[in-house]
């Protein structure tokens, strides 16, 4: 089986969603929202709609927003196949005014933009509408569109109007297509998410059978059908992405998984023991510890710039890498040829938009462009189809300890790119003990879990400060944490000021080498992959 019937074998029988991209930076929102509804969903860009259409099989088609104008010259339309495949179509943003401009009707621009916050009023009763919202009701919305339909195709009728968009939803029940001009996928429509299950449960019918339980079987089935009897390798990070891959193909093919844990010295306080104790204690998982911690800061050792610790790190991650795979190889039980990467469906989508996606700079360093050629090991990527708080519900699932699956997304580079200075012993180990106690003290308050991801970083900056009667110059500790759903988006955490202040005071008089301590209220915005 190779990696495309791996992918099928995953996706099974069960009902699909096809979702096509324009571009729109919220386009894995829907298939979130399609998936909360228990239906399985695929993003594919407009490009490959043909393609999608005859491997997938769609119940329903769902039809993304863009940046473009479909009155504009050379830009994307919809394949001729998603009208004739006889399924229900919903068109969002831009994907309503491709329907409406290639069906018959027309798009004009300079009418009345709308961008943020907006009302609609509905009009007429629809499907999508049942049970959520009833003629002359008024609801909140999130609009985004310069452009806007002016007169419907043939068999459409409008069922709610905003003051700038007279066909703000239009819909011909009888072929079942429908057309939105707001977006329905993001929370500021409070109501969206109920519209889009409407979608699929009522307008297609869909039976809903996207579990977690029957994707945990099917995966395990696909991952014994690539393997077979064969020998899989496996690079764990510390993270929960490579842990629940692990854990999942051991589960399939016991001792044919060998990990490989490449102890970086750049992981958090205690983190590099808790996975070997995982790993070869709870579940008895063939381990090789490589402790690599002077090769890595040696080769760290005055560099700055960000983007060039990411690559030396992956550098010489492959390196260490390539060298225990050849280790192991020999002995006696046969080369490995299978490597397990942790790819969550993010990244997949990421590689493929229409836009061409951020990950080829965002994501440079190891867990993200495999091993060399040479190896010649073939990928098994059985996390590809999730999304990151998915993967969390398969750890459970797999029964991995809670406090390893709910632990806060980190980052490959580790906490080499939360020393924005130079990388040394000496700054990491501040770096450590001053995250240690910020974590601590989220605990102790209980926000943990509220909060997607939180840690310090030590910032490249000293300070004049004074400490009982004597003047000190050290560093400054930055502490950011954000809230966020599945990382596509996030915000600063609203921390109460006395949780910020126990932890800086503990800081500073826990940790030598910090004497003031700030709180970053940056927020992540939409279409980013990675928060570092």
């Amino acid at each position: 089986m190779d990696e495309q019937e791996f992918h099928e074998e995953i996706a099974g029988a069960r009902d699909k969603v096809l979702i096509v991209d324009f571009g729109s930076q919220v386009t894995q929102l829907i298939a979130r929202r399609v998936r909360e509804a228990g239906v399985y969903s695929e993003i594919h860009p407009f490009q490959n709609a043909t393609r999608a259409v005859a491997e997938l099989s769609p119940k329903a088609i769902i039809l993304s927003g863009g940046p473009e104008s479909v009155i504009a010259e050379n830009t994307p339309r919809v394949a001729d196949e998603v009208w004739s495949a006889g399924v229900p179509v919903l068109g969002i943003c831009y994907g309503e005014q491709a329907m409406a401009a290639q069906l018959g009707g027309e798009v004009e621009a300079g009418h009345a933009a709308e961008f943020g916050r907006a009302e609609v009023e509905v009009t007429e009763a629809c499907a999508l509408f049942d049970g959520v919202w009833e003629k002359g009701s008024h609801h909140p919305v999130w609009m985004s569109h310069g452009d806007r339909v002016t007169q419907l195709p043939p068999g459409f009728k409008p069922v709610a109007i905003s003051p700038g968009a007279p066909f703000a939803a239009v819909a011909d029940e009888e072929r079942r297509l429908y057309g939105v001009q707001f977006h329905p996928e993001v929370a500021h429509t409070p109501d969206g998410a109920k519209l889009l299950r409407n979608f699929v449960s009522k307008v297609a019918g869909l039976k809903g059978d996207w579990t977690m339980r029957a994707f945990r079987q099917e995966a395990i089935r696909a991952i014994r059908d690539q393997v077979g009897y064969k020998r899989v390798l496996c690079g764990l990070s510390g993270g929960v992405d490579s842990a629940v891959a692990a854990v999942l193909i051991h589960e399939a093919i016991g001792d044919g998984l060998t990990c490989v844990f490449v102890d970086h010295g750049l992981l958090r306080q205690g983190e590099a023991e808790e996975v070997v104790t995982l790993f070869r204690d709870h579940y008895n998982i063939p381990l090789v510890h490589v402790n690599a911690e002077e090769l890595f800061l040696g080769a760290l050792f005055g560099i700055r710039d960000p983007e060039e610790k990411r690559k030396i790190i992956g550098r010489l991650f492959v390196s260490v890498f390539e060298g225990e795979a050849k280790k192991i190889a020999a002995d006696g039980r046969g080369a490995p040829e299978f490597l397990a990467q942790g790819t969550l469906y993010p990244d997949v989508i990421e590689s493929v938009s229409f836009s061409g996606g951020p990950s080829h700079t965002i994501k440079s360093h190891h867990n993200v462009g495999g091993l060399p050629e040479r190896m010649n090991m073939k990928l098994v990527e059985p996390l590809r189809e999730l999304f990151k708080d998915e993967v969390r519900v398969l750890g459970r699932e797999l029964g991995l300890p809670e406090a390893f699956v709910g632990r806060h997304p980190f980052p490959g580079p580790g906490l080499a790119i939360r020393c924005p200075g130079g990388v040394t012993r000496e700054n990491l180990d501040i770096l450590r003990k001053a995250d240690a106690i910020y974590l601590d003290e989220i605990r102790k308050a209980g926000l943990y879990d509220n909060i997607w991801q939180a840690f310090a970083v030590l910032l490249p900056v000293r300070t004049v400060g004074v400490m009982g009667d004597a003047r000190t110059y050290d560093f400054v500790c930055a502490l950011r944490a954000v809230t966020s759903v599945d990382g596509m988006t996030a915000d600063f955490y609203p921390f109460d000021m006395d949780v910020l202040g126990r932890a800086a005071t503990r800081i500073i008089n826990e940790v030598r080498g910090i004497n003031r301590v700030v709180y970053d209220v940056t927020s992540k915005p939409p279409g980013t992959i990675e928060w570092e």
